[in-house]
């Protein structure tokens, strides 16, 4: 037990990839969903996946599917939100639906940040690039965010700015974070050994 919940965020719309549903495109014959989940499970007690279309599709995975409260297609903020809703551990990772190499040790080193920061939570970065995406967050922070998009606020750096926040680094990995926003990017990943 590792007292985490794993959130897929695939609730966005995939405008930069012509509307389509980013997570369900196929990469190597599987959604790109897929292979986001067989990384992440292993390092989470349970996956709930944030989607806010074709949740009959993303259901087909075998794991709770839950969509935005927060109207609009408002970004992942929402999505966390939504997560944090139905998670039944203490602590909450999110990660892109568009993302699917991601490290297969991303849980374990965002909490040793986390804990040894006494953080409210702890994001990835490589160089000096933040990736605020794929975070460990403490569910206890659900009202604070509920209050920030309550207000209209849809940022998530501008979110977690006044919480105090562990940065992770990833040089090591940083490809793992490359995500897949258009065709010719996922074309490129097609190809690529």
């Amino acid at each position: 037990m590792t007292g985490v919940t794993g959130i897929v965020l695939a609730g966005g719309q995939g405008r930069r990839m012509g509307g389509v549903d980013k997570g369900l495109q196929p990469l190597r014959g599987r959604a790109m969903v897929e292979w986001v989940i067989e990384r992440l499970a292993p390092q989470v007690d349970e996956i709930v996946i944030n989607a806010n279309q074709n949740l009959a599709e993303y259901a087909r995975f075998g794991y709770r599917v839950v969509p935005d409260e927060v109207g609009g297609f408002a970004g992942p903020l929402a999505g966390l939100h939504a997560g944090l809703k139905s998670a039944s551990s203490p602590l909450a990772v999110t990660v892109p639906c568009d993302s699917p190499f991601l490290p297969l040790d991303l849980v374990a080193r965002l909490r040793a940040g986390l804990e040894a920061n006494n953080a409210e939570l702890a994001v990835a970065k490589t160089g000096n690039q933040p990736h605020p995406v794929f975070a460990l967050v403490r569910t206890s922070l659900r009202a604070n965010l509920e209050a920030f998009l309550a207000g209209g606020g849809r940022k998530i750096d501008a979110w977690y700015a006044p919480l105090k926040v562990a940065e992770v680094l990833f040089d090591d990995e940083a490809e793992a974070f490359s995500n897949i926003n258009t065709r010719g990017e996922l074309a490129g990943f097609e190809s690529r050994p």
